[in-house]
């Protein structure tokens, strides 16, 4: 079990900056108490203190912000960050090296008892803030899920999946070593910006074509990809 705690306390000084020193990780870090909390309600309830497990995983719960049923499975050096609003369901697994952002929720879809009806996750996978994973689906190693993403489908190894519902838009290949953990998210593409940046570049085009000759408005496309107030106007 010791290694197991100090390898959790590297993993959150290795991918946030603000980290600056071990202490202040273990004082001061939610996501990091909830990961231990929930290493001791796992060891209860693979001993069969379901109840005790229980009753341990909501006072962490209610300490940290942070719900992890105590029979999930999670790995070795998984990083939650900023903590609040975290949800993984009980038949959810995480790989080694996966960073969780706040706001993720790794849930189920079918009420079946005694069935898998939550994500696997494997190694150095990155779900961004606010994203939804559903289903017993798997989400393959070193792949980025972006913020607010909600996922529904498999997710091959090393892709990148953004949007509602998620759509893979490439393969992430920044990091070394197949290591992607902690990457910037602000790369990431926006699929619904491009589709509609299209939409507005073909209406101009139709309504250049007719000359405007009914006096018209002409929609034109965003400067530098920002969007004006009366871009919208009716």
């Amino acid at each position: 079990m010791l290694p197991t705690l100090a390898r959790d306390v590297r993993s959150v000084k290795e991918r946030d900056p603000a980290a600056r020193s071990t202490l202040e990780v273990v004082l001061c870090y939610p996501g990091l108490h909830a990961v231990w909390g929930h290493r001791v309600s796992h060891w209860l309830w693979l001993r069969g203190a379901k109840l005790a497990a229980r009753f341990l995983a909501e006072l962490t719960r209610k300490w940290t912000g942070v719900e992890i049923h105590p029979a999930a499975v999670l790995g070795r050096g998984v990083f939650i960050d900023h903590a609040t609003g975290v949800v993984i369901g009980e038949t959810a697994e995480v790989g080694d090296n996966v960073t969780i952002y706040h706001g993720v929720t790794l849930g189920g879809t079918s009420l079946d008892r005694g069935r898998k009806r939550h994500p696997t996750v494997c190694d150095n996978v990155t779900i961004g803030a606010g994203a939804k994973v559903l289903g017993a689906i798997t989400i393959g190693e070193g792949s980025q899920i972006g913020a607010n993403s909600v996922v529904i489908k498999e997710v091959p190894p090393g892709a990148v999946v953004v949007g509602v519902p998620g759509q893979i838009v490439g393969a992430d290949d920044s990091a070394p070593d197949g290591v992607r953990a902690g990457r910037d998210q602000s790369k990431l593409p926006d699929p619904l910006g491009v589709s509609l940046l299209s939409l507005f570049n073909r209406v101009a085009r139709l309504e250049g074509q007719s000359g405007g000759a009914d006096g018209s408005r002409v929609i034109r496309p965003p400067e530098g990809g920002v969007w004006h107030g009366d871009d919208f106007v009716i």
